[in-house]
């Protein structure tokens, strides 16, 4: 998210400590007020393939390609990044509480993820994804023990706990 200068917006904040309604409410502002903003999917086979944090990082740098005008300086939340053509960037701890696009940044992430979590809901609703959010919440292991897994399950990721096993 590219924001104006004189951008202020009081409810933004870190979106973790955001309602999904505040989210909700913040989404359509910080769309019509930023002078630019992208959103990328990565698939979850792609995330199995490289990892969730390697994901992250390609989102990043695909929604920055994305960005009309692009950027002069790309500031992350987060202490890992990895160079968007020559663009200069820092990293920034809990930098979505201390900046504010990148507290919109993380707003979009999030509605933008909550919307598709409600669209897949549709196709697998007993999986309650609208409810979890893609977290793997006991209601959610219990359905995959169910049903198995879908296409948009990552397989890498520890869906169902392991069985204890004593070394005897």
């Amino acid at each position: 998210v590219l924001l104006p200068e004189d951008f202020n917006l009081d409810l933004l904040n870190d979106s973790k400590q955001l309602s999904e309604k505040i989210r909700e409410k913040l989404k359509p502002i910080i769309e019509d007020l930023a002078v630019t903003f992208s959103v990328t999917h990565i698939e979850p086979n792609k995330i199995d393939e490289i990892n969730i944090l390697n994901a992250s990082i390609l989102a990043m740098q695909e929604s920055i390609l994305k960005l009309n005008p692009r950027p002069n300086y790309i500031i992350v939340d987060g202490n890992r990044f990895k160079p968007v053509e020559s663009i200069p960037y820092s990293t920034i701890v809990k930098g979505d509480s201390k900046f504010m696009s990148i507290a919109a940044a993380s707003v979009l992430a999030k509605t933008y993820r909550d919307a598709y979590m409600d669209k897949i809901h549709e196709e697998f609703p007993m999986y309650n994804w609208k409810q979890n959010k893609g977290y793997p919440t006991q209601e959610h292991r219990e359905a995959i023990r169910r049903f198995g897994f879908t296409k948009y399950h990552r397989m890498t990721f520890r869906l169902l706990p392991e069985q204890l096993k004593l070394e005897i």
